[in-house]
């Protein structure tokens, strides 16, 4: 997946408005309007990088005049202690910028490490690792991106790009057969339709009205299986459920074409990045 910036910027803007409102009141008030400084972005934990050009576009945005110069570039391993970003300038931009900086490079990067892990765990088998719609409102295209830096595949992107039947659609729509039916007459020949499944009989009625992905939905280990059997490669298989690091390796040993985590996204803890000063000055972290 490819980051356009320009898709992108809104998100900036909107970030740097939520963080700076009318004034940096502190920084303003402290440090000369000709101050300058030199700065570097500094991992402190390890970790797979992801979001730089997003960092380095907040600080461009805010002041054009600052001079970046990467040191290291999205999918990287980074060690504790390295240096992935150099900055020179003015201190009053550095500073007022930094959080909001800090703030998508250290979330993005989060996500592409916590994807790395699962991507690993599962790698001399058939499964793919991808996502869901479970992410931060707002910060989807973003953390999403992220996964695909951290090795992981993206399912959709929201409602409009693919048809995916739930078990409420199902409920509504009085079954399976006539949810997919329905649904094939109203969409694109191109469009693939996915049906969410929690039983041998579901299964069995997607496979009659040939439906494209078959999302196994919270089922034992053996019922997988038994479903990945039946299947049999007539429909994509998907995983989907209370899958973690502990329990993704003995998903995939069942033949499971994807295992979708919602983890990777929902429940990251932000990779340790900060903002050192060069010159002597400190930056304190801001709250």
């Amino acid at each position: 997946m490819k980051l356009d910036l320009r898709v992108i910027q809104p998100i900036i803007l909107r970030a740097l408005q939520e963080d700076i409102g009318f004034s940096d009141i502190t920084t303003n008030s402290i440090v000369a309007a000709d101050k300058q400084a030199n700065a570097v972005l500094v991992m402190k934990e390890p970790g797979i990088l992801a979001g730089l050009p997003v960092a380095e576009q907040v600080f461009k945005t805010l002041d054009p005049d600052l001079r970046l110069n990467a040191l290291a570039k999205d999918g990287d391993a980074i060690a504790s202690g390295q240096a992935i970003l150099e900055i020179e300038g003015s201190a009053r931009s550095m500073l007022t910028s930094e959080r909001v900086a800090l703030n998508f490079v250290q979330r993005m990067s989060a996500v592409a490490t916590r994807t790395a892990r699962f991507v690993e765990l599962v790698r001399y088998y058939n499964a793919k690792i991808t996502d869901t719609r479970k992410t931060t409102p707002g910060f989807r295209l973003l953390e999403k991106y992220a996964v695909t830096i951290g090795g992981g595949r993206n399912h959709r992107f929201g409602l409009y790009d693919a048809v995916f039947i739930k078990n409420n659609h199902i409920q509504i729509a009085g079954g399976i057969k006539q949810a997919i039916m329905s649904a094939r007459h109203q969409i694109p020949h191109t469009t693939k339709i996915a049906v969410e499944a929690d039983s041998m009989q579901k299964i069995e009625e997607a496979l009659e009205v040939k439906a494209d992905i078959i999302l196994l939905s919270n089922m034992s280990l053996e019922t997988i299986r038994e479903a990945v059997d039946l299947i049999g490669g007539r429909a994509i298989t998907e995983v989907s459920g209370d899958v973690t690091e502990e329990n993704v390796v003995d998903v995939a040993k069942t033949g499971v074409d994807y295992i979708t985590v919602s983890l990777i996204t929902t429940s990251v803890r932000h990779l340790d990045i900060t903002l050192e000063l060069r010159t002597g000055e400190t930056s304190d972290e801001k709250s």
